[in-house]
């Protein structure tokens, strides 16, 4: 089974909504291990991006009648939004994670499949690891990233892509948690030692609110921050 352009574009959104709803809880997380900006680079990377699907084409150099999308189409604009447009350490790494997404599923093209959310996700991280120097454990948004790849490549490639991303963004809250009892060896938050002690990462946090958001709309963090396991199908 696979999802068309409809479901990327959606996601697109969700994320964006998702992101601006929960922005306050990313800045005071940021605060606390980081340069306190993630929420809001977040949120402007997304701006840039849905500004580029209203306008009605891939890259929004013209504003015409809306056509139908490859399921790649949304997922390039959030790359270009967050490679061109975001700054801070974060931005230009979601907008890797977003271009190896987009590949695989252009590849797989024209509907999103399971294959290539494993195969994109896959990518995305080892880019991340060649260009930010990080590995699984470090407490970044790899230790979010990486069990979800995990869970996506374990999926049998009939399984239908919107029940992959459930069990993969189970498998993110997952390591976003166990960030909180890790010290950070890079970023900004290896440099601010027991100030972020405690406190899970934010670049984990933004890397499975994104998955998630593919499944449902998340309006508050807290519960997925704090519970033993991170319900994806109903309300936490």
């Amino acid at each position: 089974m696979a999802e068309d352009g409809v479901f990327t574009e959606a996601w697109a959104r969700e994320f964006a909504r998702s992101v601006a709803a929960c922005e306050s809880e990313l800045t005071a997380l940021d605060q606390l291990a980081g340069d306190g900006d993630f929420g809001v680079n977040l949120r402007s990377g997304l701006v840039a991006a849905v500004g580029v699907l209203d306008r009605g084409t891939a890259d929004g150099r013209a504003a015409v009648p809306r056509r139908p999308r490859a399921a790649h189409e949304p997922l390039r604009v959030l790359a270009t939004a967050f490679l061109d447009e975001v700054g801070g350490t974060s931005g230009p790494l979601f907008g890797l994670l977003f271009q190896e997404l987009a590949a695989a599923a252009r590849a797989d093209g024209p509907r999103l499949t399971t294959h290539a959310l494993a195969v994109g996700t896959g990518r995305g991280l080892a880019a991340i690891r060649r260009v930010g120097g990080a590995a699984p454990g470090d407490k970044t948004l790899l230790d979010a990233l990486h069990p979800a790849v995990l869970a996506l490549a374990a999926c049998p490639a009939p399984t239908p892509p919107v029940r992959a991303l459930d069990r993969a963004s189970v498998t993110a809250w997952d390591g976003v948690r166990r960030t909180a009892g890790r010290s950070a060896r890079r970023g900004r938050a290896s440099y601010l030692g027991e100030r972020a002690a405690g406190v899970p990462d934010p670049g984990a946090v933004g890397v499975a609110l994104f998955l998630t958001t593919a499944v449902r709309p998340v309006t508050v963090l807290a519960p997925f921050l704090k519970a033993a396991g991170a319900p994806v199908s109903g309300r936490p």
